[in-house]
């Protein structure tokens, strides 16, 4: 028996609801024949939410029976409903994973052993420049969240504009493979400040707090992320120092 379903959903030179497309590609992946009816302006739309009580589209029809909207298709189905709200730490597991990649790409490419040292300072290069790459997209959420638990932006808030481009700074340095003279003191000053500021801001004060270490929208909690991610800048820095102080 074939399953059916009506699918009403906003079409228009301007939009095409991206929820309506969701909600057709759900149904055929669970094997229904779709009616596709596409609302092909604002006033047919308006008119349409106003005939069947609803606030918004597109909006599924089964056996004639109203199901919703996508995330009420969703649940009809017994799939997961996103929460924009929960804890998430996926934005990070991308980043380190990406940068772990990038870095043996990188000693692939140029003949050298993934098991070197080399392969270590190519990560945290890549991790730290892909982190502030993320800052970067939209500085003022980032210092908006950056400047709540930060010991220095919290009193000075331009530290707070100015970090991701040294973050930037130190981790392109490591890249190109520059002496440490050039990033070592920069990735000791931030990692430490960083790591201090989680530890007080966490583990002291005991607050509950959003991180900005992937930017200021992130879901990620303040907390083991952001000070693992400074106390590696500051291990970064530190060796740095040393292999100056050897020379």
């Amino acid at each position: 028996m074939t399953k059916r379903a009506v699918l009403y959903r906003m079409v228009t030179d301007q939009h095409i609801c991206p929820y309506g497309l969701r909600s057709k590609d759900l149904l055929e992946r669970q094997g229904f024949t779709v009616d596709d009816q596409p609302l092909r302006s604002r006033a047919e739309t308006d008119a349409f939410k106003a005939e069947h009580e609803v606030k918004t589209t597109p909006q599924t029809f089964i056996d004639g029976e109203r199901i919703g909207g996508y995330d009420d298709l969703c649940r009809y189905f017994g799939k997961p409903v996103k929460d924009k709200n929960r804890t998430s730490y996926q934005s990070v597991m991308a980043i380190f994973s990406v940068a772990f990649l990038l870095a043996l790409a990188m000693q692939w490419a140029t003949g050298q052993s993934v098991f070197a040292f080399s392969t270590v300072m190519l990560f945290v290069g890549f991790a730290m420049a892909l982190l502030a790459l993320q800052k970067l997209q939209d500085l003022y959420s980032f210092t908006n969240s950056f400047i709540t638990y930060d010991v220095i932006a919290m009193r000075q808030l331009r530290y707070a504009y100015c970090y991701p481009f040294l973050e930037a700074w130190a981790g392109l340095a490591m890249i190109a493979g520059l002496s440490p003279v050039w990033y070592a003191p920069v990735a000791v000053f931030i990692g430490s400040v960083g790591a201090a500021s989680v530890v007080k801001a966490v583990y002291i004060d005991q607050r509950e707090l959003k991180c900005a270490c992937v930017g200021g929208n992130s879901n990620v909690p303040l907390g083991f992320v952001s000070l693992t991610e400074n106390v590696v800048m500051l291990a970064a820095g530190l060796w740095g120092i040393s292999q100056i102080a050897a020379s």
